[in-house]
């Protein structure tokens, strides 16, 4: 056949290809296992905010990257063999969102992990240190510190100055929270307020607490942060809008869901810096050479629309240094 006709037909056939075909990308697809505890997470401005992360270090899901996405739902004893299934998976690189999630993560797996929501990694064992963590684990913490928690108080009295009796709900004495429970403790003789902490990890001793605060009759609700909480913050809310009874929360989805406050780093903004990350691995980079980073964005949310259902009238003072007030 002469060369020429050769080339003529040759480039004939290619233009008979599918498109599909000619279309299709070169490279790996990676795969990103992603633990948690709330499933409602990828529906949340927090999982866009990861998504978006992602898509600025250039991994598009469904294109180079699939997700794999699996959820506690309040049960940190589901932890172990959550990591386990995505490790049967062949996963590139885990996301874990929680102490729990990473811990189990630690103590099961050498592959690259990044870590969001997580307290005090370094107390934890964790990683080595913030700068230089020194193994397979980095990420973004969350420091929702002892005095952070102190802090969220200390706003509930600014919004409701009578108030005298804080009930605390909160998921486990923990050295941890043993360490939140001695802050809370001085700054309530700091405030003149009287507390009561209510433990809970399971949905039976939910309502026992209900229970007892109904017969307790304290005045506001403060809830620390943790999973258990969050999971169950439509049931909690239920309950103090019955009670009339102000609550103080961590995240903003509480405020959102009727709560009167809250206060804490940006929950988006940890998962969309968490992506950046896992981007950076994806590219090459060890999580031994990335420092674990600290939150730099906090929020003061305020329901103005619960706090008229309360009657309560919420001092401008607080007003004027909140980032977000809902009506």
């Amino acid at each position: 056949m002469q060369r020429r006709k050769f080339i003529t037909l040759l480039g004939g056939a290619v233009a008979a290809w599918p498109l599909a075909a000619r279309a299709q990308k070169p490279g790996k697809v990676y795969r990103i296992g992603f633990l948690a505890n709330d499933p409602a997470i990828p529906m949340q401005p927090s999982g866009q905010a990861f998504l978006d992360g992602l898509r600025e270090g250039g991994f598009i899901e469904g294109e180079n990257i699939t997700i794999e996405r699996r959820f506690a739902e309040a049960r940190p004893d589901r932890y172990a063999e959550l990591v386990a299934e995505l490790m049967q998976l062949d996963v590139d690189v885990l996301v874990t969102s929680s102490d729990d999630a990473t811990l189990a993560a630690r103590a099961a797996t050498k592959i690259p992990v990044v870590m969001v929501n997580v307290n005090d990694p370094v107390a934890q064992g964790v990683v080595a240190s913030l700068a230089h963590p020194g193994g397979n684990i980095t990420g973004i913490t969350l420091d929702d510190s002892p005095e952070i928690a102190a802090k969220r108080m200390q706003f509930l009295k600014d919004a409701i100055p009578h108030a005298a009796k804080v009930a605390v709900l909160t998921d486990s004495d923990t050295p941890y929270r043993q360490v939140e429970w001695q802050e809370l403790t001085l700054a309530a003789r700091s405030l003149n307020v009287m507390l009561r902490r209510f433990l809970v990890r399971q949905a039976l001793e939910l309502e026992q607490s209900f229970a007892a605060m109904e017969q307790e009759r304290p005045d506001v609700l403060l809830l620390t942060a943790t999973s258990f909480n969050f999971v169950h913050r439509r049931r909690i809310i239920e309950f103090a809008e019955k009670s009339r009874l102000p609550t103080m929360a961590a995240y903003r989805e509480y405020p959102e869901a009727g709560a009167l406050m809250s206060y804490c780093s940006v929950r988006a903004d940890r998962y969309w810096r968490a992506a950046i990350y896992v981007a950076k691995i994806l590219k090459g980079a060890k999580p031994a050479d990335l420092p674990v980073e600290q939150p730099s964005k906090y929020e003061l949310v305020i329901n103005l629309k619960t706090a008229r259902s309360l009657d309560l009238e919420i001092p401008r003072e607080l007003l004027l240094v909140a980032d977000e007030l809902i009506e």
